[in-house]
Order: C-alpha cells, then sequence, then structure tokens
C-alpha cells in the first residue's frame, strides 16, 4: 500500500509535547535485543541529530523572529525525540560496545544504500566509503577483544561479518581529495537524495560520537585508535555532505529534512521486531508528519513551488537493515585499492596521496595496524568473523 507523507497530517504541534515520565523510555535489554533494532536506534539518532543541527543553522541565517520561533518550537519537540530516541540504548553497554553497533550501522546501512542507489556516481560513493568502514569495523573488534576480553560476534551477532576491508592507514588522504561532485537537484530523483541526507547524518554522528568518547579510555593504544578513525570519519562526512546539491534553498533543504525522517521512522516502523520500540517509531512519525506539513507550507510560501516538485509523490521501498556479506566481498574483490583524486577515484597512489601519508606517518606504523599486532600478541591471534568461506583477499589483504 502507497503511503504519501505529503497528504498527511500529524499530531498537532501543542500536543506533541512529553513529560518526563514519558520521555523515560524503557532501554533495550543488550543481551536479548536484535542487533538491527540497535542499529535503526543508532540510525534514527543520527537522523534527529542532523535535524537539530540544521534547524539551528537555518534559525542562525533567517532575520524574521516569528519564523525563529517556529523553528525554535519544532527544534524541540525534535531534541525530546532525539533523546527519547537514544535513550533506548543500553546503560550496561560500554563505548567500544556502542563503537561496535554504530560501526555494523556504517556497514550494512550504507550497503543497503549502495544496493539501491539508482545514480552511478553516488552508488560508487556510498561503496568507496563501506569498504572503509567494514575495516573500522575489525580494528575495533580487535581492541574490544584486547581490552574488554570479549568478542565482536555477541554484538553483531554473525549479521554482519568482522574482517579487513580496506586496510584503515590508507583512508587518510589529502582533504582536498575527499570532495565529490554534488548530485543536480533538478535531475536527481527523490530516493537519491534521502540517501546522501541518511548516510551524511549517520557519518556525522560517528564522527561527532568518536570526538567526545576518545579521550575517555586510559588505554593508550584506545586513545590513539579513537583519535586516527575519528580523523577518517571527519573525511568521510566531508566526503558525503558535498554529494548534497548547495543550491538547494533553505526550505528545500527543510523540506528533505523532514520528508527523510518521516521516511525512515515509517520504514523502521514497518521492519521493528520489538513491539516497544515499534511504538515509538509510530509515535514520531505521526509526530513527523506534522513537522513535514509545516516544511511544506514553508516552502510554498518562501520558494513558491509545490512540495510534489521535489519529494516524491509516495514513500519509496522502506529501509531495511539486513546482512549484506555478499555485497561487501564483492567490493573488497574489485575496488580494495581504490583511492580518490579530486572528485574521481583511481585505483594507483598518486603524489598526494604519498605526501598525505608521509606527513601523517613519520616512519611509524598507525594505531589501526599496532592494534592488530597488541592484540595478535596479547591473544596469540587477531579477531575476525568470518561466515562465508576465506576472505576473499586473504592474508595479502594486510600486505602493504
Amino acid at each position: 500500500m502507497t503511503f504519501n507523507p505529503l497528504q498527511e497530517r500529524g499530531i498537532p504541534l501543542d500536543k506533541q509535547l512529553r513529560n518526563w515520565r514519558e520521555l523515560n523510555v524503557t532501554p533495550i535489554d543488550p543481551d536479548h535485543a536484535d542487533p538491527y533494532t540497535r542499529c535503526r536506534i543508532i540510525t534514527m539518532n543520527g537522523i534527529e541529530t542532523e535535524a537539530i543541527f540544521f534547524s539551528h543553522q537555518l534559525a542562525r541565517h533567517c532575520p524574521d523572529i516569528e519564523l525563529k520561533q517556529q523553528l525554535a518550537r519544532v527544534r524541540y519537540l525534535e531534541a525530546q525525540q532525539q533523546k527519547a530516541v537514544n535513550w533506548l540504548l543500553p546503560g550496561l553497554a560500554s563505548v567500544l560496545e556502542t563503537t561496535i553497533a554504530y560501526e555494523q550501522v556504517a556497514v550494512d546501512l550504507t550497503s543497503w544504500v549502495a544496493r539501491m542507489e539508482p545514480d552511478p556516481y553516488l552508488r560508487q560513493a556510498y561503496e568507496f566509503g563501506v569498504l572503509e568502514d567494514f575495516d573500522h569495523l575489525y580494528r575495533y573488534a580487535n581492541l574490544y577483544e584486547m581490552i574488554e576480553h570479549r568478542k565482536a560476534e555477541k554484538i553483531v551477532d554473525n549479521l554482519t561479518e568482522v574482517m579487513p576491508g580496506r586496510p584503515t592507514v590508507r583512508h587518510h588522504r589529502d582533504p582536498r581529495d575527499n570532495v565529490r561532485e554534488p548530485y543536480d537537484k533538478n535531475n536527481t530523483v527523490p530516493m537519491s537524495k534521502l540517501h546522501a541526507l541518511t548516510i551524511m547524518s549517520a557519518e556525522q554522528q560517528t564522527m561527532n560520537f568518536y570526538m567526545n568518547v576518545g579521550p575517555m579510555y586510559m588505554e593508550p593504544i584506545a586513545r590513539q585508535l579513537y583519535q586516527e578513525i575519528g580523523l577518517i570519519e571527519e573525511e568521510h562526512v566531508t566526503h558525503y555532505e558535498s554529494l548534497v546539491d548547495p543550491g538547494e534553498s533553505w526550505w528545500e533543504m527543510l523540506l528533505n529534512h523532514e520528508y527523510n525522517e518521516c521516511y525512515l521512522y515509517h520504514s523502521f516502523m514497518e521492519t521493528e521486531s520489538d513491539p516497544k520500540v515499534k511504538n515509538i517509531w509510530e509515535l514520531h512519525l505521526n509526530m513527523e508528519l506534522e513537522h513535514l506539513w509545516l516544511a511544506a507550507e514553508l516552502f510554498k510560501k518562501h520558494d513558491g513551488r509545490d512540495p510534489e516538485q521535489v519529494c516524491a509523490p509516495e514513500l519509496p521501498a522502506p529501509v531495511t537493515f539486513e546482512p549484506n556479506k555478499r555485497f561487501i566481498r564483492d567490493l573488497i574483490a574489485t575496488q580494495i585499492d581504490y583511492t580518490t583524486l579530486g572528485t574521481g577515484y583511481v585505483q594507483e597512489a598518486h603524489e598526494r596521496f604519498e605526501r598525505m601519508q608521509a606527513a601523517l606517518m613519520n616512519g611509524d606504523p598507525p594505531p589501526s595496524e599496532r592494534v592488530i599486532n597488541d592484540n595478535r600478541e596479547k591473544s596469540g591471534h587477531e579477531y575476525r568473523l568470518e561466515t562465508e568461506g576465506p576472505h576473499p583477499v586473504g592474508s595479502l589483504q594486510l600486505q602493504r
């Protein structure tokens, strides 16, 4: 059955405010919850956080006090939604356990988007990025085994493999080479705009998370690994945000943000296995429908266009968390040696890439390599979780 959020009205704004008791949601059980329920929670936290950040930026560029007040009302409700969503995560989980879940989100969400993306250039951007997040998962899983003496398979539940991707040491590029060509807002299908906004928001959340939690560790290798991968996540945000057409007006961007929230809450409501969490997705969808209606009215007033001119007349197929093992292995077999040059991709290292590598490494192995060696020395092996036969690149994967 089709669903057009532009034709719906949600909960009136003055009925959306929740008290402390209502916001005090019950967190998921870390030992029995579906790992993809946790992934959906992390995804929606990133989406809500981006909605709040964007609203603040819009308010800072808006001279009209009444518009600022309307943005503030909606933004406060978005902030309540963000708290309810993020507080679904269990307090018992360590920072590293949450980190591994963040990387599982990056792997399986970006893989799904890449598989569904109709534009070849945008699809290549997602395929390129996912091989790097896949490798981050492997590095953090080894750190987890080394300092917490536990295995990542308990977190990812064999849904996502843990093994080397494009080696993290190869992710450090000249910042100029992280900027991609944007899509053309006038010639890009609405689904592609939603994909770009979703992955940008998810990666931005990961960047912010690593910025703040990295120095909380005492172990030097943990602090250093978060620092290294945190810098790469900054590259990823640059990579994905540059895909969005900067020619979109503020009101068009606001409309896309609100439509995307409706799309994702509807997707997760349709696919959620936990009834209590599903109820939250449904509640938030009904709130977001009203936020979308308000954004549509602002778009019509200030841009003078009909929202149907830029948004899909019905929601695309639901965003789905599912295993992407074969997809990832195919990318490893064909794109492992890619790097970027300008706004394109090359398979051979070039002068700017080599200069960046030399400046950062200074002859020393980076934390992402040392964590594997340290775990091998401490545990007698490096940690991997392979469920579909030998690694597609085998032992050559770690060769330089």
